[in-house]
């Protein structure tokens, strides 16, 4: 492989990068960071808040693992409603557009949609400045605002979004999304033919692996040991319902056996919170120094999708789940990307939404099940992501993309 000479700049848009938890800044600090190995330099635009909680500041400009990290203020207000999201991502674009006609030579803009406005400010920059784009659709939107009932169809917000999607779709050199589900969504909005490319998220192994339960503090600190723990760890949002699993949590109060963990953040934590349960306990985002002792606590991972949301949202905390060889629990429809999985690999069970007594028959089940059972499952999972979904496989075919006529 040849790689670029050292002038070559790579710009980034993005509302949430590094250190910020949520997925998509995590995910482009990856890729970023390849970037700045295979000799590019990188130049990320993002927020100076938390998208999550927009309490949490960070510094106005640093340099991660070679990555020229900008951060803008005033382009984040939190996400307690849809007028706050749309202000803080229209405060968002204006900036780059400023930031990024200041940069200095542009040879490739890779933006994503977080927050959905950010392709305005590629396109503008990327016109002006003569410089290909590379969109990485990670939800599609105004699609998922509808399917939660957020936004009517038709309105005039949505056929404004509808439209960016569009003019993004069209002007891209290359188009990435996360599954077979989102690139036949995005397929109905443009045919955009080879230019599109299916690359899922990857999981962040350099801070997971397998930990035994033996072996491991986070389940001292909790006090389940001897429990059987069904964990959800990640966003707890609109997409992602847990009415169902909280609800058979509730018929299992008195079973001494099962603890019920959701760990990480969002307006869904509410629901969780909101209920008085032995069984039922809420933590914070871990720091990524402790996913692997926090995320291998599980003897089982809750996946949760929404049934209006397949092809729409992706899941990405399955990832790390197969990666500390834990089996999964989708709760959500079988045709999705997740049940792609469950099928291919015969790592997990699947769960109706609405079916409180199949789910209640199901983790019953699953702690009187054999150990060895589940470490195979777990062991199956864990070889999904050795055999073809690991980070230097999937992360070096994405930066292969962004290389690709630059």
């Amino acid at each position: 492989m040849s790689f670029p000479p050292r002038n070559r700049r790579l710009l980034i848009l993005s509302q949430v990068y590094r250190p910020d938890p949520a997925a998509v800044g995590q995910y482009l600090a990856d890729v970023a960071g390849a970037m700045v190995k295979r000799g590019w330099r990188v130049v990320v635009l993002t927020a100076n808040r938390g998208y999550d909680d927009p309490g949490a500041r960070y510094p106005a400009r640093e340099t991660i693992d070679g990555v020229d990290v900008r951060r803008l203020p005033l382009a984040s207000f939190g996400k307690r409603s849809l007028a706050v999201r749309l202000l803080g991502g229209l405060s968002f674009v204006v900036q780059t557009i400023v930031r990024g006609l200041l940069v200095g030579r542009i040879d490739a803009i890779l933006v994503s949609t977080s927050p959905p406005t950010a392709p305005l400010g590629a396109l503008v920059v990327g016109c002006l400045r003569r410089a290909p784009i590379k969109y990485w659709v990670m939800d599609v939107n105004p699609d998922q605002a509808v399917a939660l009932r957020m936004a009517r169809p038709g309105s005039l917000p949505v056929r404004l979004v509808d439209w960016l999607n569009t003019l993004v779709l069209a002007r891209a050199l290359d188009v990435i999304v996360l599954d077979r589900f989102m690139a036949e969504r995005v397929g109905r909005k443009l045919d955009v033919g080879d230019k599109l490319a299916i690359v899922p998220p990857w999981p962040h192994e350099d801070h997971l692996r397998p930990v035994a339960h033996s072996e491991n503090p986070f389940r001292g600190e909790l006090g389940v040991n001897g429990k059987f723990v069904v964990m959800y760890s990640g966003n707890h949002g609109p997409s992602n319902p847990l009415t169902t699993v909280l609800q058979a949590a509730l018929r299992l109060r008195d079973d001494a056996r099962i603890q019920f963990l959701f760990v990480g953040g969002g307006i869904g934590k509410r629901e969780v919170e909101g209920i008085t349960s032995p069984n039922i306990r809420s933590l914070p985002y871990q720091p990524l120094e402790r996913l692997r002792y926090s995320l291998s606590a599980a003897d089982v991972h809750l996946v949760a999708l929404g049934n209006d949301v397949v092809g729409i949202v992706h899941p990405c905390k399955v990832y790390a789940a197969l990666a500390v060889a834990r089996p999964i629990v989708l709760l959500g429809p079988i045709e999705s990307h997740v049940g792609d999985l469950l099928l291919e690999g015969e790592i997990g069970w699947q769960i109706a939404h609405g079916d409180v007594e199949a789910a209640v028959r199901l983790f019953q089940a699953l702690a009187d099940a054999d150990p060895a059972a589940m470490l195979a499952r777990g062991s199956r999972a864990q070889n999904l992501v050795r055999d073809r979904l690991g980070q230097a496989t999937l992360c070096g075919r994405f930066c292969d993309i962004l290389e690709r006529g630059t």
